[in-house]
């Protein structure tokens, strides 16, 4: 949006209204009860594109934690993909934290293309936030996702074939390996809600024109397939998305939490076939998951090639089947290994 710059007072006041406008009730319960557990020295750290869904998070945390503004870090990623609108996107959000004295942070990608992929833009993000998260000894990334989000990834999935650990996301609170936590708290609104309430609190927001493209997947799932879906449903269908994926993580927990119980996976990185013996298939697929991600070399399993080995698995009889990595899964005396070379 292209309007006159407000100042830092202003910015103050309107963030205070969104504040006023966008309830902790209304936030994810999810969230709410997992920020009431952490230490009120913890480093929040929060992904600020200047966008309007992270804006409304940026001043929605401001408003609501005020204790915590002090420890507040604002991560901006400029891509360098769009010219002076990424300039542009940057000096906003510069903006933006000063009026607030909220730090930021910026990474700058060094290595962008002419045609980069999505893939490409998000994993040299996610590497800065990581990188950047680490040097401030942040634990928590707040991120600005909402309810349309769901939709999107929900449908983006189901065309990959995803279980319930993919569709599941993005959740309101998922913990990484290396300790860190991603925060949503935003999943109870919609992205029209988010809007308006910037619109009353008279906000204004950086539009990226790279979204109303149709390059991309999800943009095509955004502007294409969601409004057409939508209509057809006749009801609240991203409300719907979004019980669905709460149902789906509730499914996902109880599975991981099942097979966590059957202590199938020994400290020996071999996997026990007779623990998992006529247990359901899902149980054995997530199993089969876990013993894959112990191992000391990654897999290079196609879906085709996964499946064999889930079916060689289901039958326990003495198989040698390749990884692709120069390394072999073995079954024998009712156990699942490894062999390397």
């Amino acid at each position: 949006m292209t309007r006159k710059q407000t100042s830092p007072r202003g910015w103050l006041a309107q963030a205070a209204l969104v504040g006023g406008l966008i309830a902790p009730n209304q936030l994810h319960s999810g969230v709410m009860a997992w920020a009431q557990r952490r230490r009120p020295s913890e480093i929040w750290s929060v992904a600020f594109s200047g966008g309007a869904d992270s804006l409304a998070l940026l001043l929605v945390l401001w408003a609501h934690w005020p204790e915590r503004r002090a420890q507040l870090v604002a991560l901006h990623f400029n891509h360098r993909l769009r010219g002076r609108a990424a300039e542009a996107d940057e000096k906003y959000c510069r903006r933006v934290c000063a009026a607030l004295r909220v730090k930021l942070v910026v990474g700058r990608w060094r290595g962008q293309h002419q045609g980069a992929s999505e893939a490409e833009a998000r994993a040299a993000r996610q590497k800065f936030f990581a990188q950047a998260m680490q040097r401030s000894g942040s634990g928590a990334l707040w991120l600005a996702h909402q309810q349309d989000d769901i939709a999107e990834s929900i449908l983006m999935r189901l065309a990959r074939g995803s279980g319930t650990g993919g569709l599941a996301a993005p959740r309101p609170v998922a913990a990484t390996g290396d300790g860190r936590h991603f925060v949503r708290p935003l999943l109870t609104l919609k992205k029209t809600e988010l809007l308006s309430v910037l619109s009353q609190a008279g906000v204004k927001w950086r539009e990226d024109a790279s979204n109303a493209g149709r390059d991309y997947f999800r943009n095509r799932i955004r502007h294409d397939v969601l409004p057409a879906w939508s209509q057809a449903a006749e009801r609240d269908a991203l409300a719907g998305a979004a019980l669905a994926r709460e149902r789906l993580e509730e499914d996902d927990v109880a599975l991981e939490s099942w097979v966590e119980s059957l202590a199938a996976l020994g400290r020996d990185r071999q996997l026990s076939l007779r623990v998992l013996a006529g247990l359901p298939r899902a149980v054995v697929r997530r199993a089969l998951h876990h013993w894959l991600l112990a191992q000391k070399r990654p897999a290079d399993l196609s879906r085709q090639g996964f499946e064999g080995l889930l079916a060689a698995v289901e039958r326990g009889q003495p198989t040698r089947f390749s990884l692709g990595t120069k390394s072999f899964a073995v079954i024998r005396q009712g156990k699942l290994f490894s062999q390397y070379g």
